[in-house]
């Protein structure tokens, strides 16, 4: 991520409004955490500012989802009840994305995240974010692919459906209109 991506003190002081509006919404996802502690930790971290808010304008939604002692950082997942809706419809990395003979897809879910600043949520993760809420009924999300599945060119992505969660395999350069990725911050 480039050093400079900050966002102006306006867009700022309105994501921070926007994120403690949604931690004391969604309590059941932080019961034990202070929202105080973390705005401090958000206001020392404006590069950190800066990819929340691509979080936020992409319709992610994100939402502080547990705290990471050892590290002391917060960690943030996309809550959006579907998959972000301005991710969607992308293959899942540059290689992929430039295998594609025809119909190519506009970007790859690895560039666009790292252009983010945010990693693509593991397995785990994606599991544990579920165990929050009902996410990905109607959509489902690209996670982060094993190597061994990704050098045989595939790619997986879960949703949840009959309640469970399903993971799912595809070819790394297929997309979708109702599949993005979700991605995770630390701050």
């Amino acid at each position: 991520m480039a050093a400079k991506k900050q966002i102006s003190t306006e867009e700022s002081t309105e994501l921070i409004q926007t994120l403690k509006n949604r931690f004391k919404k969604n309590m059941n996802r932080h019961e034990k955490l202070d929202w105080s502690k973390i705005e401090e930790k958000l206001n020392s971290n404006p590069s950190k500012l800066w990819s929340l808010n691509e979080m936020e304008i992409s319709g992610g939604e994100p939402d502080v989802v547990d705290y990471d002692k050892k590290a002391d950082e917060y960690i943030f997942f996309d809550c959006s009840a579907e998959s972000p809706k301005n991710r969607r419809s992308f293959c899942y990395d540059r290689e992929a994305l430039d295998s594609r003979k025809e119909n190519k897809p506009q970007n790859d879910v690895c560039t666009v995240a790292i252009e983010m600043g945010v990693e693509i949520l593991s397995e785990e993760q994606y599991r544990y974010l579920q165990t929050l809420g009902e996410f990905d009924l109607k959509t489902s999300s690209w996670i982060k692919t094993p190597k061994e599945i990704r050098e045989l060119g595939g790619a997986i992505f879960c949703d949840r459906r009959y309640n469970t969660v399903f993971v799912y395999h595809n070819g790394a350069n297929s997309y979708y209109a109702a599949r993005a990725f979700r991605g995770v911050l630390r701050v």
